[in-house]
């Protein structure tokens, strides 16, 4: 078997996807998920420029080979644009040997650890009350456990309770570390006179805190019983963990803006973190995710890999076919589509009960109709920036 085409698919259902389809000569083909929000033509410009060319007439069979090919070959290696690049093609290439196989993808990567995968799914509001109601909606749905995040007063735009992505120019939000210290503890205190105990609660502080502040925070949230604190610091300041972790008790998770193992590799063999959540279409794809698992599993961390709505459906079920597949997996995100991804890609993650169920589809089983795909045109769009009250930059 030898691919013969490489199809770059940029759609918006919704939302901005990028699909990579790779053809063989014997008619098999695998679609890959390789969307970068906010930068989805850089992606799609990367793989058919740059790496569509290199990899045909090779055997798709041979996945570790052309990831490495892909990844060492170029000289120039990494970065969010380049390993979303290369997650597409991963993904695509799991997708053919499960169908040449007949297989599903998990069953490849060595079969089931488990019937079922808890999953949480976001929630917020402009107000404590708001919050508490979209909770109870969720819980009443069969949500076990909820990422809940709340509008802080005084400040334009909060992370989690806005749209985020703009047509024109980025959407500013205000930040201030003040008011949102004050806040969260109050959120989590009203919560807990609301909602079940044994629904798990989790809150995303998006790497907007200095350590002494994330410190703050998890000290005050420590009597709530969290599953996990998400994005304390800044991804650059890895070190910054060691301070933080020697004084909470609160579980820690952190990944999602990381690219490779190698972003992992310290907080994962110091054990100052509890959960690693990276972005499967952002580091690689499959072939690398398996990887940070087994580095994770080995330091007793756990799995929660990122599952927003900015990323498609199929990328969603390379989550899941890691999930069933690994030991020490521990949550699964799961955000809400816009409705218009249902026209367009078909297979997803089957929710039922706060648990997530995978069908025993050959590949990956999803795909993308190119035809309804060609009905939703690109539409340019950014994801917000964050400024301080004095209008200098903060991480958003």
């Amino acid at each position: 078997m030898k691919i013969k085409n490489v199809k770059v698919i940029v759609t918006n259902p919704g939302r901005n996807y990028v699909t990579v389809k790779i053809e063989t000569d014997e008619g098999i083909y695998g679609v890959g998920d390789a969307t970068l929000n906010g930068r989805e033509l850089a992606v799609a410009k990367t793989i058919e420029e740059y790496l569509a060319p290199i990899i045909m007439d090779k055997n798709p069979d041979n996945i570790e080979h052309i990831w490495q090919y892909i990844y060492r070959g170029a000289y120039w290696r990494g970065g969010p644009v380049f390993m979303t690049a290369l997650a597409g093609i991963d993904m695509a290439l799991w997708d053919i040997k499960g169908k040449k196989a007949g297989l599903p993808v998990y069953s490849l990567l060595g079969g089931k650890c488990r019937n079922k995968a808890l999953c949480y799914t976001h929630v917020s509001g402009q107000s404590f009350e708001e919050v508490k109601d979209n909770a109870l909606e969720k819980i009443e749905a069969g949500y076990k456990a909820l990422r809940v995040q709340v509008s802080i007063p005084g400040l334009d735009g909060t992370y989690g309770t806005v749209a985020d992505d703009a047509k024109e120019l980025p959407f500013v939000e205000k930040w201030d570390s003040k008011p949102y210290l004050k806040t969260i503890p109050k959120l989590f205190e009203y919560l807990k006179k609301e909602v079940d105990d044994d629904i798990h609660l989790i809150h995303d502080s998006h790497e907007r805190l200095t350590v002494s502040e994330a410190k703050k925070l998890a000290d005050e949230l420590e009597k709530f019983n969290l599953l996990f604190l998400e994005d304390l610091i800044k991804p650059e300041n890895k070190d910054g963990f060691k301070f933080i972790k020697n004084s909470t008790s609160v579980p820690l998770a952190m990944g999602e803006l990381f690219n490779s193992r190698w972003d992992a590799i310290s907080l994962i063999k110091e054990q100052l973190i509890d959960y690693i959540r990276c972005d499967v279409s952002h580091i690689g794809g499959i072939t690398e995710a398996k990887k940070i698992a087994h580095l994770a599993e080995t330091f007793h961390i756990k799995t929660a890999w990122h599952g927003p709505a900015d990323i498609s459906p199929i990328a969603h079920m390379a989550n899941l076919h890691l999930d069933f597949s690994i030991p020490n997996f521990g949550i699964q995100e799961l955000a809400e589509f816009p409705k218009e991804v249902a026209e367009v890609f078909s297979g997803r993650p089957e929710f039922k009960d706060g648990y997530l169920k995978i069908s025993d589809k050959p590949g990956l089983g999803c795909d993308i109709d190119e035809e309804m795909a060609e009905k939703f045109s690109y539409e340019k769009a950014y994801l917000p920036v964050a400024e301080r009250l004095d209008g200098s930059v903060h991480d958003w």
